[in-house]
């Protein structure tokens, strides 16, 4: 089926969102949800226990490879035989910034997970903030890395489209426009970076899936979500790109003005956990922050995965002596354990 831009806006209902909403001043803050639940429990089963692998890594020069093929065993994550998409975080290029997933761990993971037997790697993502993707992978150094891996990266932004309805109603959209890549894909792994938001607090596995929403038919910087509301619409998202994997960059993070303009964290760790709910209250425990503070972590806690830290099971390195106290984004100091 062949759309233009208009055609997709106008079909996934982001025209009357516009209109409604008028614009990114009218996004709606946390505290929104309420009852019933916006999901169906046929749909999502009700979530059980869950494990999550934090494991110490004081920088990105180390083996990487044998730490991400730890973390692969300890959580118990299954690659062989199965395609496999990573999705790291780069939204902007600053020298000397933690804006982005390191490559370095990128190409250590697609080199872990093709050592175990995994039928093919792809890296992909679709930046919020440029256009021109292209521009964003190059200066990053993720286009030289992957070019020295022999691996193939495919911009979110501009790839071909399913229309996928969805079974989660936050947004209020009845389906979104999601690449064709990830539908053909068996393993979505989200691989953000550790980081604090100045929209909702924190950004880890969840949020990073923004990302897998095409700019070409969202907007930027994906502004379409931020009129539907940004904690609303992690939820939708992540409902509808549903990674089985996470692997969190926590061995510099960024605090404060997240996720772009904040200040780097030398944190040492990469988490790992096949719940992406459960990897990020484990991350925003590593931030120093308290999970059940973090109304969208809650929310996805109902049906997505694990929220309850009881419930998840540590393995690896205690999270307890590594968290660092991350200075939050502005407005979120109550999200501080």
């Amino acid at each position: 089926m062949s759309l233009t831009r208009r055609d997709l806006l106008l079909r996934s209902g982001v025209a009357a969102a516009w209109v409604a909403g008028g614009g990114l001043l009218a996004a709606r803050q946390l505290g929104a949800f309420d009852d019933p639940p916006h999901f169906d429990r046929a749909d999502y089963p009700r979530p059980g226990r869950s494990a999550a692998a934090v494991l110490r890594a004081e920088s990105y020069d180390g083996d990487l490879e044998r730490l991400v093929s730890e973390g692969l065993r300890l959580v118990e994550a299954d690659v062989r035989g199965r395609s496999v998409l990573l999705k790291p975080n780069l939204v902007e290029f600053f020298h000397g910034s933690a804006v982005n997933t390191d490559p370095r761990l990128v190409v250590a993971t697609a080199n872990a997970i093709r050592s175990v037997g995994a039928s093919s790697v792809v890296v992909a993502e679709g930046p919020g903030h440029r256009r021109d993707t292209e521009a964003v992978v190059a200066a990053s150094g993720l286009r030289e890395a992957l070019d020295d891996a022999g691996l193939r990266f495919v911009d979110l932004n501009d790839a071909p489209l399913v229309r996928t309805p969805l079974r989660t109603r936050y947004t209020g959209l009845d389906a979104l426009w999601v690449p064709q890549v990830l539908r053909e894909t068996e393993v979505i792994v989200s691989m953000p970076k550790l980081k604090t938001h100045h929209w909702v607090g924190v950004t880890l596995s969840l949020k990073n899936c923004f990302g897998c929403m095409p700019g070409r038919v969202y907007g930027w910087p994906k502004d379409v979500f931020h009129v539907r509301g940004i904690p609303e619409s992690i939820l939708d998202i992540a409902a509808a790109v549903r990674p089985s994997l996470a692997i969190v960059d926590g061995i510099v993070g960024m605090q404060g003005d997240g996720p772009i303009a904040g200040d780097p964290v030398r944190s040492g760790v990469v988490l790992f956990s096949r719940d992406p709910v459960a990897a990020d209250v484990t991350g925003a425990r590593l931030m120093g922050m308290d999970p059940e503070k973090v109304e969208y972590l809650m929310q996805a806690g109902r049906f997505l995965g694990q929220a309850r830290s009881e419930l998840i099971e540590q393995r690896g390195e205690d999270p307890g002596p590594l968290a660092r106290s991350y200075r939050p984004a502005p407005r979120f100091e109550d999200i501080v354990a």
